[in-house]
C-alpha cells in the first residue's frame, strides 16, 4: 500500500503562486510515475501534470504549461506542483496520485486517471479574481 498526502492548497488572488506538496509513505516503488490531477465542482477530474519516477521527465496539460513545474525530493519522498500565474479557472481540488505499475511512458497513459493506483485526498486551491 502506499498513502499519498497532499498539502499546500488555500486561497491566493489571480496572478499569485502556490507550492502543493504530495509525500509519498508506505510501499516504495521507483518506477511508475506521480500524477497531479484536479477537479473543480460539477467538472470532471482533468490532468495536469506528471513526474516519471526513474527519469524525472515531466509532462504537462497544455492548460498549465508554462506556469506550473513539477519537482522532487527523494529523500522526503514527496513530488512537488509549483504553480505560477494563477487564474480563477486554476481553482479545484488538487489530488496526487502514484501509478506503481510503469505498464507505459507516454502521456496518454500517464494522463489518463484510471491508470493510477493510489491517490491522496486533495487540497483545495482557490484563486480570486
Amino acid at each position: 500500500q502506499v498513502q499519498l498526502v497532499e498539502s499546500g492548497g488555500g486561497l491566493v488572488q489571480a496572478g499569485g503562486s502556490l507550492r502543493l506538496s504530495c509525500a509519498a509513505s508506505g510501499r516504495t516503488f521507483s518506477a511508475g510515475a506521480m500524477g497531479w490531477f484536479r477537479q473543480a465542482p460539477g467538472k470532471e477530474r482533468e490532468f495536469v501534470g506528471v513526474i516519471r519516477r526513474s527519469s524525472g521527465s515531466v509532462y504537462f496539460a497544455n492548460s498549465v504549461t508554462g506556469r506550473f513545474t513539477i519537482s522532487r525530493d527523494n529523500a522526503k519522498n514527496t513530488v512537488y506542483l509549483q504553480m505560477c500565474s494563477l487564474k480563477p479557472e486554476d481553482t479545484a481540488v488538487y489530488y496526487c496520485a502514484a501509478d506503481t505499475d510503469d505498464y507505459s511512458s507516454s502521456l496518454y497513459y500517464m494522463s489518463n486517471a484510471n491508470n493510477y493506483d493510489y491517490w491522496g485526498r486533495g487540497t483545495q486551491v482557490t484563486v480570486s479574481s
